[in-house]
Protein backbone atom coordinates (compact mmCIF):
# COMPACT_ATOMS: atom_id res chain seq x y z
CA UNK A 1 0.00 0.00 0.00
CA UNK A 2 2.81 2.43 0.85
CA UNK A 3 4.45 1.63 -2.49
CA UNK A 4 1.18 2.42 -4.30
CA UNK A 5 0.80 5.74 -2.47
CA UNK A 6 4.39 6.62 -3.36
CA UNK A 7 3.51 6.39 -7.07
CA UNK A 8 0.52 8.71 -6.87
CA UNK A 9 0.54 12.35 -5.84
CA UNK A 10 -2.11 14.71 -4.60
CA UNK A 11 -4.90 14.11 -2.11
CA UNK A 12 -4.78 10.41 -1.13
CA UNK A 13 -8.32 10.49 0.25
CA UNK A 14 -9.70 11.46 -3.17
CA UNK A 15 -7.71 8.60 -4.74
CA UNK A 16 -9.26 6.15 -2.26
CA UNK A 17 -12.76 7.49 -2.95
CA UNK A 18 -12.21 7.09 -6.71
CA UNK A 19 -11.15 3.46 -6.27
CA UNK A 20 -14.14 2.74 -4.01
CA UNK A 21 -16.58 4.30 -6.50
CA UNK A 22 -14.91 2.29 -9.28
CA UNK A 23 -15.48 -0.95 -7.37
CA UNK A 24 -19.14 -0.03 -6.80
CA UNK A 25 -19.42 0.84 -10.49
CA UNK A 26 -18.05 -2.51 -11.67
CA UNK A 27 -20.36 -4.48 -9.35
CA UNK A 28 -23.44 -2.41 -10.20
CA UNK A 29 -22.88 -2.36 -13.97
CA UNK A 30 -22.25 -6.11 -14.06
CA UNK A 31 -25.44 -6.70 -12.08
CA UNK A 32 -27.59 -4.34 -14.18
CA UNK A 33 -26.49 -5.29 -17.71
CA UNK A 34 -27.84 -8.86 -17.77
CA UNK A 35 -30.92 -8.00 -19.83
CA UNK A 36 -28.85 -5.83 -22.16
CA UNK A 37 -26.39 -8.68 -22.67
CA UNK A 38 -29.18 -11.08 -23.67
CA UNK A 39 -30.62 -8.51 -26.08
CA UNK A 40 -27.41 -7.48 -27.81
CA UNK A 41 -24.66 -9.98 -26.98
CA UNK A 42 -26.48 -13.35 -27.08
CA UNK A 43 -26.35 -13.68 -23.31
CA UNK A 44 -22.64 -12.93 -22.94
CA UNK A 45 -22.91 -11.15 -19.59
CA UNK A 46 -19.11 -10.81 -19.28
CA UNK A 47 -18.96 -8.60 -22.39
CA UNK A 48 -20.20 -5.45 -20.65
CA UNK A 49 -18.21 -6.26 -17.51
CA UNK A 50 -14.94 -6.44 -19.46
CA UNK A 51 -15.87 -3.40 -21.57
CA UNK A 52 -16.77 -1.29 -18.55
CA UNK A 53 -13.70 -2.42 -16.62
CA UNK A 54 -11.50 -1.41 -19.58
CA UNK A 55 -13.15 2.02 -19.79
CA UNK A 56 -12.74 2.58 -16.04
CA UNK A 57 -9.12 1.41 -16.09
CA UNK A 58 -8.32 3.77 -18.96
CA UNK A 59 -10.13 6.56 -17.09
CA UNK A 60 -7.95 6.03 -14.01
CA UNK A 61 -4.90 5.99 -16.29
CA UNK A 62 -6.01 9.35 -17.73
CA UNK A 63 -6.49 10.62 -14.18
CA UNK A 64 -2.96 9.55 -13.31
CA UNK A 65 -1.46 11.24 -16.39
CA UNK A 66 -3.51 14.40 -15.83
CA UNK A 67 -2.49 14.78 -12.20
CA UNK A 68 1.21 14.61 -13.14
CA UNK A 69 0.91 17.81 -15.22
CA UNK A 70 1.25 21.07 -13.30
CA UNK A 71 -2.21 22.59 -13.06
CA UNK A 72 -1.14 25.99 -14.41
CA UNK A 73 -0.60 24.45 -17.86
CA UNK A 74 -4.34 23.81 -18.11
CA UNK A 75 -4.89 27.57 -18.21
CA UNK A 76 -3.39 27.70 -21.73
CA UNK A 77 -4.85 24.36 -22.78
CA UNK A 78 -8.37 25.60 -21.97
CA UNK A 79 -8.12 28.26 -24.69
CA UNK A 80 -7.40 25.62 -27.32
CA UNK A 81 -10.11 23.30 -26.00
CA UNK A 82 -12.67 26.10 -26.04
CA UNK A 83 -11.88 26.94 -29.65
CA UNK A 84 -12.25 23.26 -30.58
CA UNK A 85 -15.49 22.88 -28.59
CA UNK A 86 -17.50 25.50 -30.52
CA UNK A 87 -17.24 23.87 -34.00
CA UNK A 88 -17.66 20.43 -32.42
CA UNK A 89 -20.90 21.50 -30.73
CA UNK A 90 -22.14 23.06 -33.98
CA UNK A 91 -21.35 19.89 -35.92
CA UNK A 92 -23.03 17.75 -33.25
CA UNK A 93 -26.14 19.93 -33.34
CA UNK A 94 -26.43 19.83 -37.13
CA UNK A 95 -24.92 16.49 -38.17
CA UNK A 96 -24.44 14.54 -34.95
CA UNK A 97 -25.56 10.96 -34.34
CA UNK A 98 -29.21 10.94 -33.27
CA UNK A 99 -29.90 8.77 -30.20
CA UNK A 100 -33.20 9.03 -28.29
CA UNK A 101 -34.32 11.96 -30.50
CA UNK A 102 -31.27 14.05 -29.58
CA UNK A 103 -28.13 14.99 -31.52
CA UNK A 104 -25.64 14.79 -28.65
CA UNK A 105 -23.03 12.43 -30.05
CA UNK A 106 -20.40 12.31 -32.74
CA UNK A 107 -19.51 8.85 -34.00
CA UNK A 108 -15.75 8.63 -34.41
CA UNK A 109 -14.80 6.98 -37.72
CA UNK A 110 -12.89 3.68 -37.92
CA UNK A 111 -13.25 2.84 -34.20
CA UNK A 112 -17.07 3.45 -34.27
CA UNK A 113 -17.16 4.99 -30.78
CA UNK A 114 -19.68 7.70 -29.89
CA UNK A 115 -18.25 10.88 -28.40
CA UNK A 116 -20.39 13.42 -26.51
CA UNK A 117 -18.98 16.81 -27.44
CA UNK A 118 -20.72 18.56 -24.51
CA UNK A 119 -18.39 16.69 -22.10
CA UNK A 120 -15.37 18.33 -23.71
CA UNK A 121 -17.09 21.73 -23.88
CA UNK A 122 -18.09 21.57 -20.19
CA UNK A 123 -14.55 20.82 -19.08
CA UNK A 124 -13.06 23.48 -21.38
CA UNK A 125 -15.50 26.19 -20.25
CA UNK A 126 -14.97 25.59 -16.51
CA UNK A 127 -11.17 25.73 -16.86
CA UNK A 128 -11.37 28.80 -19.13
CA UNK A 129 -13.73 30.56 -16.71
CA UNK A 130 -11.35 29.83 -13.82
CA UNK A 131 -8.52 31.30 -15.91
CA UNK A 132 -10.45 34.49 -16.72
CA UNK A 133 -11.65 35.02 -13.15
CA UNK A 134 -8.10 34.68 -11.83
CA UNK A 135 -6.67 36.91 -14.56
CA UNK A 136 -9.29 39.66 -14.16
CA UNK A 137 -9.35 39.94 -10.35
CA UNK A 138 -7.99 43.48 -10.43
CA UNK A 139 -10.81 44.61 -12.75
CA UNK A 140 -13.42 42.05 -11.68
CA UNK A 141 -16.09 44.68 -10.93
CA UNK A 142 -15.77 46.28 -14.37
CA UNK A 143 -18.21 45.58 -17.21
CA UNK A 144 -16.07 45.72 -20.37
CA UNK A 145 -12.76 44.68 -18.86
CA UNK A 146 -14.00 41.61 -16.95
CA UNK A 147 -17.67 40.70 -17.23
CA UNK A 148 -18.07 40.74 -21.02
CA UNK A 149 -15.04 38.47 -21.72
CA UNK A 150 -16.34 36.09 -19.06
CA UNK A 151 -19.99 36.18 -20.14
CA UNK A 152 -19.62 35.65 -23.90
CA UNK A 153 -18.10 32.12 -23.88
CA UNK A 154 -20.61 31.03 -21.19
CA UNK A 155 -23.56 32.06 -23.36
CA UNK A 156 -22.07 30.57 -26.53
CA UNK A 157 -21.24 27.15 -25.06
CA UNK A 158 -24.44 26.81 -23.02
CA UNK A 159 -26.50 28.04 -25.97
CA UNK A 160 -25.02 25.42 -28.29
CA UNK A 161 -25.58 22.61 -25.76
CA UNK A 162 -29.14 23.67 -24.87
CA UNK A 163 -31.21 22.48 -27.92
CA UNK A 164 -30.12 18.83 -27.56
CA UNK A 165 -29.25 18.61 -23.86
CA UNK A 166 -31.14 20.98 -21.60
CA UNK A 167 -30.02 19.37 -18.33
CA UNK A 168 -26.30 19.60 -19.16
CA UNK A 169 -26.69 23.23 -20.30
CA UNK A 170 -28.61 24.13 -17.12
CA UNK A 171 -26.05 22.43 -14.85
CA UNK A 172 -23.12 24.06 -16.65
CA UNK A 173 -24.79 27.49 -16.56
CA UNK A 174 -25.42 27.09 -12.80
CA UNK A 175 -21.78 26.11 -12.19
CA UNK A 176 -20.64 29.19 -14.11
CA UNK A 177 -22.89 31.41 -11.99
CA UNK A 178 -21.47 29.84 -8.79
CA UNK A 179 -17.93 30.45 -10.05
CA UNK A 180 -18.75 34.08 -10.80
CA UNK A 181 -20.17 34.56 -7.30
CA UNK A 182 -17.02 33.00 -5.78
CA UNK A 183 -14.92 35.13 -8.14
CA UNK A 184 -16.48 38.38 -6.80
CA UNK A 185 -18.14 39.38 -10.08
CA UNK A 186 -20.57 42.29 -9.61
CA UNK A 187 -23.91 40.87 -8.46
CA UNK A 188 -25.95 43.06 -10.79
CA UNK A 189 -23.98 41.72 -13.75
CA UNK A 190 -24.60 38.15 -12.59
CA UNK A 191 -28.34 38.85 -12.35
CA UNK A 192 -28.26 40.35 -15.83
CA UNK A 193 -26.54 37.20 -17.11
CA UNK A 194 -29.30 35.07 -15.57
CA UNK A 195 -31.83 37.32 -17.30
CA UNK A 196 -30.05 36.95 -20.64
CA UNK A 197 -29.99 33.18 -20.14
CA UNK A 198 -33.75 33.12 -19.53
CA UNK A 199 -34.34 35.22 -22.67
CA UNK A 200 -32.16 32.94 -24.81
CA UNK A 201 -33.93 29.90 -23.40
CA UNK A 202 -37.29 31.44 -24.30
CA UNK A 203 -36.05 32.17 -27.82
CA UNK A 204 -34.87 28.56 -28.15
CA UNK A 205 -38.32 27.28 -27.14
CA UNK A 206 -39.99 29.66 -29.60
CA UNK A 207 -37.73 28.45 -32.42
CA UNK A 208 -38.43 24.80 -31.58
CA UNK A 209 -42.19 25.45 -31.45
CA UNK A 210 -42.09 26.93 -34.94
CA UNK A 211 -39.93 24.15 -36.37
CA UNK A 212 -41.36 21.01 -37.96
CA UNK A 213 -39.76 18.53 -35.55
CA UNK A 214 -39.92 20.54 -32.24
CA UNK A 215 -36.62 18.89 -31.27
CA UNK A 216 -36.45 17.95 -27.58
CA UNK A 217 -39.25 20.32 -26.57
CA UNK A 218 -41.83 17.54 -26.34
CA UNK A 219 -39.53 15.48 -24.13
CA UNK A 220 -38.90 18.41 -21.77
CA UNK A 221 -42.63 19.14 -21.55
CA UNK A 222 -43.59 15.51 -20.87
CA UNK A 223 -40.97 15.07 -18.15
CA UNK A 224 -42.02 18.22 -16.30
CA UNK A 225 -45.73 17.39 -16.62
CA UNK A 226 -45.17 13.85 -15.35
CA UNK A 227 -43.08 15.10 -12.43
CA UNK A 228 -45.73 17.64 -11.42
CA UNK A 229 -48.52 15.14 -12.03
CA UNK A 230 -46.91 12.60 -9.70
CA UNK A 231 -47.77 14.85 -6.77
CA UNK A 232 -51.44 14.62 -7.72
CA UNK A 233 -51.58 10.86 -7.87
CA UNK A 234 -51.63 10.81 -11.68
CA UNK A 235 -48.47 8.79 -12.06
CA UNK A 236 -50.27 5.45 -12.17
CA UNK A 237 -52.29 6.55 -15.22
CA UNK A 238 -49.98 8.83 -17.14
CA UNK A 239 -46.71 8.66 -15.28
CA UNK A 240 -43.20 7.92 -16.32
CA UNK A 241 -42.54 4.17 -16.51
CA UNK A 242 -38.88 4.67 -15.58
CA UNK A 243 -39.69 6.55 -12.38
CA UNK A 244 -42.32 3.96 -11.42
CA UNK A 245 -39.81 1.11 -11.72
CA UNK A 246 -37.07 3.12 -9.97
CA UNK A 247 -39.35 3.77 -7.00
CA UNK A 248 -40.13 0.06 -6.77
CA UNK A 249 -36.38 -0.66 -6.75
CA UNK A 250 -35.82 1.87 -3.96
CA UNK A 251 -38.69 0.38 -1.94
CA UNK A 252 -37.31 -3.14 -2.41
CA UNK A 253 -33.92 -2.11 -1.00
CA UNK A 254 -35.17 -1.31 2.53
CA UNK A 255 -32.31 -1.04 5.06
CA UNK A 256 -29.71 -3.61 3.99
CA UNK A 257 -30.77 -4.35 0.42
CA UNK A 258 -31.18 -7.61 -1.46
CA UNK A 259 -27.42 -8.07 -1.77
CA UNK A 260 -25.30 -7.78 -4.97
CA UNK A 261 -26.79 -9.43 -8.05
CA UNK A 262 -30.28 -9.91 -6.60
CA UNK A 263 -32.02 -6.91 -8.16
CA UNK A 264 -35.34 -7.61 -9.88
CA UNK A 265 -36.01 -4.13 -11.24
CA UNK A 266 -32.92 -4.27 -13.45
CA UNK A 267 -35.10 -6.36 -15.77
CA UNK A 268 -37.74 -3.62 -16.02
CA UNK A 269 -35.86 -0.31 -15.88
CA UNK A 270 -34.95 0.91 -19.41
CA UNK A 271 -31.51 2.23 -18.34
CA UNK A 272 -30.56 0.52 -15.05
CA UNK A 273 -26.83 0.71 -15.88
CA UNK A 274 -26.67 4.48 -16.56
CA UNK A 275 -29.40 7.02 -15.73
CA UNK A 276 -31.02 4.89 -12.99
CA UNK A 277 -28.04 2.98 -11.64
CA UNK A 278 -28.53 4.58 -8.22
CA UNK A 279 -31.95 2.88 -7.96
CA UNK A 280 -30.25 -0.49 -8.56
CA UNK A 281 -27.61 0.35 -5.92
CA UNK A 282 -30.35 1.14 -3.39
CA UNK A 283 -32.19 -2.09 -4.23
CA UNK A 284 -29.10 -4.28 -3.86
CA UNK A 285 -27.28 -2.45 -1.03
CA UNK A 286 -30.22 -0.80 0.73
CA UNK A 287 -30.32 2.44 2.68
CA UNK A 288 -26.89 1.71 4.16
CA UNK A 289 -25.31 1.37 0.71
CA UNK A 290 -26.98 4.52 -0.60
CA UNK A 291 -25.76 6.54 2.40
CA UNK A 292 -22.21 5.29 1.76
CA UNK A 293 -22.41 6.42 -1.88
CA UNK A 294 -23.68 9.85 -0.83
CA UNK A 295 -20.91 10.13 1.75
CA UNK A 296 -18.24 9.29 -0.84
CA UNK A 297 -19.32 12.23 -3.01
CA UNK A 298 -19.51 14.50 0.05
CA UNK A 299 -15.96 13.45 0.97
CA UNK A 300 -14.81 14.59 -2.49
CA UNK A 301 -16.55 17.92 -1.87
CA UNK A 302 -15.00 18.27 1.60
CA UNK A 303 -11.49 17.46 0.34
CA UNK A 304 -11.93 19.90 -2.54
CA UNK A 305 -12.88 22.66 -0.09
CA UNK A 306 -9.67 21.92 1.85
CA UNK A 307 -7.69 22.18 -1.38
CA UNK A 308 -9.32 25.53 -2.17
CA UNK A 309 -8.51 26.88 1.32
CA UNK A 310 -4.89 25.76 1.11
CA UNK A 311 -4.62 26.44 -2.64
CA UNK A 312 -1.44 27.92 -4.11
CA UNK A 313 -3.27 30.61 -6.10
CA UNK A 314 -6.56 32.05 -7.30
CA UNK A 315 -6.58 30.05 -10.55
CA UNK A 316 -6.15 26.79 -8.65
CA UNK A 317 -8.93 27.73 -6.22
CA UNK A 318 -11.39 28.63 -8.99
CA UNK A 319 -10.40 25.53 -10.95
CA UNK A 320 -11.06 23.12 -8.08
CA UNK A 321 -14.30 24.92 -7.17
CA UNK A 322 -15.73 24.64 -10.68
CA UNK A 323 -14.66 21.06 -11.38
CA UNK A 324 -15.70 19.74 -7.96
CA UNK A 325 -19.10 21.43 -7.97
CA UNK A 326 -19.72 20.11 -11.48
CA UNK A 327 -19.01 16.53 -10.43
CA UNK A 328 -20.87 16.56 -7.09
CA UNK A 329 -23.80 18.59 -8.44
CA UNK A 330 -24.30 16.09 -11.26
CA UNK A 331 -24.08 13.17 -8.84
CA UNK A 332 -26.79 14.55 -6.57
CA UNK A 333 -29.04 15.38 -9.52
CA UNK A 334 -28.75 11.78 -10.75
CA UNK A 335 -29.59 10.43 -7.29
CA UNK A 336 -32.48 12.89 -6.88
CA UNK A 337 -33.97 11.74 -10.18
CA UNK A 338 -33.74 8.07 -9.12
CA UNK A 339 -35.80 8.75 -5.99
CA UNK A 340 -38.27 11.06 -7.81
CA UNK A 341 -37.14 14.34 -6.28
CA UNK A 342 -36.42 15.84 -9.71
CA UNK A 343 -37.72 15.25 -13.26
CA UNK A 344 -35.77 12.83 -15.45
CA UNK A 345 -32.62 14.54 -16.76
CA UNK A 346 -30.53 11.80 -18.37
CA UNK A 347 -27.45 12.71 -16.32
CA UNK A 348 -25.19 9.73 -15.46
CA UNK A 349 -23.81 9.10 -11.98
CA UNK A 350 -20.14 10.21 -12.22
CA UNK A 351 -17.62 7.34 -12.10
CA UNK A 352 -20.41 4.82 -11.45
CA UNK A 353 -22.77 4.76 -14.47
CA UNK A 354 -21.74 2.77 -17.51
CA UNK A 355 -20.34 5.05 -20.18
CA UNK A 356 -17.35 5.95 -22.30
CA UNK A 357 -16.24 9.52 -22.82
CA UNK A 358 -18.26 10.74 -19.81
CA UNK A 359 -16.13 8.56 -17.50
CA UNK A 360 -12.95 9.71 -19.20
CA UNK A 361 -13.72 13.42 -18.91
CA UNK A 362 -14.79 12.96 -15.28
CA UNK A 363 -11.46 11.22 -14.66
CA UNK A 364 -9.58 14.09 -16.31
CA UNK A 365 -11.47 16.61 -14.14
CA UNK A 366 -10.54 14.72 -10.96
CA UNK A 367 -6.96 14.45 -12.22
CA UNK A 368 -6.80 18.25 -12.53
CA UNK A 369 -8.12 18.61 -8.95
CA UNK A 370 -5.40 16.20 -7.81
CA UNK A 371 -2.83 18.22 -9.76
CA UNK A 372 -3.73 21.31 -7.69
CA UNK A 373 -3.49 19.33 -4.44
CA UNK A 374 -0.13 17.94 -5.59
CA UNK A 375 1.24 21.48 -5.81
CA UNK A 376 0.10 22.13 -2.24
CA UNK A 377 2.00 19.03 -1.12
CA UNK A 378 5.10 20.19 -3.01
CA UNK A 379 4.94 23.59 -1.31
CA UNK A 380 4.62 21.94 2.12
CA UNK A 381 7.64 19.70 1.37
CA UNK A 382 9.69 22.68 0.16
CA UNK A 383 8.77 24.70 3.25
CA UNK A 384 9.71 21.77 5.50
CA UNK A 385 13.04 21.39 3.71
CA UNK A 386 13.72 25.12 4.08
CA UNK A 387 12.83 24.93 7.78
CA UNK A 388 15.18 21.97 8.30
CA UNK A 389 17.96 23.73 6.39
CA UNK A 390 17.47 26.90 8.42
CA UNK A 391 17.64 24.93 11.68
CA UNK A 392 20.85 23.24 10.55
CA UNK A 393 22.39 26.62 9.74
CA UNK A 394 21.38 27.99 13.15
CA UNK A 395 22.87 24.93 14.88
CA UNK A 396 26.11 25.30 12.90
CA UNK A 397 26.33 29.00 13.79
CA UNK A 398 25.70 28.20 17.45
CA UNK A 399 28.37 25.47 17.42
CA UNK A 400 30.86 27.86 15.78
CA UNK A 401 30.21 30.50 18.44
CA UNK A 402 30.81 27.97 21.22
CA UNK A 403 34.11 26.86 19.74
Amino acid sequence: MNRLFSLIKGDKVIWVVVFLLSIVSILSVYSSTGTLAFKRQSGNTEYYLIRHFSILAFGIFLMYLTHLIKYTYYSRISQILLLISVPLLLFTLLKGTNINEANRWITLPLINVTFQSSDLAKLALIIYLARMLAKKQDQIKELKEAFVPIMVPVLIICGLILPANFSTAAILFTICIILMVVGRVNSKYILSLVGIGIVLFSITIAVLLNSTTHGRLGTWKNRIERFIGSDKGELANEGDYQIEQAKIAVANGQIFGRMPGNSTQRNFLPHPYSDFIFAIIVEEYGLIGSIIIIMLYLIILFRAVRIVIKGPGTFGAFLVTGLCFSLVFQAFINMAVAVDLLPVTGQPLPLVSMGGTSIWFTSIAIGIILSVSKEIENEVIENDELTIEKKKQEENEHTTQLT
